[in-house]
């Protein structure tokens, strides 16, 4: 696809999938681009017409100065929406991607149909562990942090059955341009968005990983509290938990989305 201008930042989107169908539009983690939804690609573009775009600061988007928000990168979501002429999707957003979701459905709700949250939360309440990582790529660059984020993305036992899937998660996030990564975790770092959840109406299904140390069951549940009607699915992963559990996450989106 050519790059979608949006407020003067070019987007990288892809469509793919099944013309005339319902439109589904993912949304990646901080530090990936949109590849990491390869694992998902197969199944849902037989059902789904597919959006995957990388957010401003990643991938093979621009990288404007900051700051950036959630506003922000929900605002660029509707420029692609605006560009592609279409009216609604559905939406499946794995951590940033889910914090863009919340904005989203609180905020442009006309747009979206159903809601996937996954692996995500709507409130740090203490910025140091953010300040600390934006010191450490500062002064070192994301390759300062990588093991340790690649630690929090995919349990050890998975890092030990897949080097290569875990080295390319590796290599995607060395690769994301140091300014929009850390305009992302400044972004980050003051998140707060718990006031928006009861304001989302959509059917919202919450993912979460019983091994993510990045945004634990309990933000999970929290977020599946505030929002009417939200259902909560719990998997046996870390935080990418559409990589570590391909087949029983893109069931569990599947099922979601095509429910009656």
């Amino acid at each position: 696809m050519p790059m979608i201008d949006a407020d003067g930042c070019l987007l990288n989107v892809t469509v793919e999938g099944r013309d005339g169908g319902p439109t589904l539009m993912l949304s990646n983690s901080l530090g990936c681009s949109l590849q990491m939804w390869e694992p998902q690609m197969k199944a849902l573009t037989q059902l789904f017409r597919v959006i995957r775009y990388d957010r401003r600061g990643h991938g093979k988007s621009g990288v404007p100065p900051g700051p950036y928000s959630m506003e922000r990168f929900g605002r660029d979501v509707l420029a692609i929406l605006d560009d592609l002429n279409i009216e609604k999707v559905h939406w499946c957003g794995l951590s940033m991607g889910g914090m863009v979701g919340q904005w989203l459905g609180a905020n442009a709700p006309e747009r979206l149909g159903r809601i996937v949250l996954s692996n995500t939360s709507c409130y740090y309440p203490d910025p140091t562990n953010w300040l600390n990582r934006i010191k450490a790529v500062k002064e070192g660059g994301i390759a300062a942090v990588a093991d340790a984020v690649i630690a929090g993305w995919l349990t050890a036992d998975f890092r030990d059955r897949e080097p290569q899937i875990t080295a390319n998660m590796k290599a995607m996030l060395v690769a994301t341009p140091v300014q929009g990564y850390l305009a992302c975790c400044e972004a980050l770092s003051t998140l707060d968005q718990r006031d928006l959840l009861p304001r989302i109406k959509s059917p919202t299904l919450v993912i979460a990983g019983r091994q993510d140390m990045a945004t634990p069951v309990a933000a999970g549940e929290y977020i599946r509290s505030q929002i009417p009607g939200a259902a909560l699915t719990i998997l046996d992963a870390a935080h990418i938990s559409n990589v570590e559990q391909p087949h029983a996450f893109t069931d569990a989106v599947v099922g979601f989305l095509t429910q009656r």
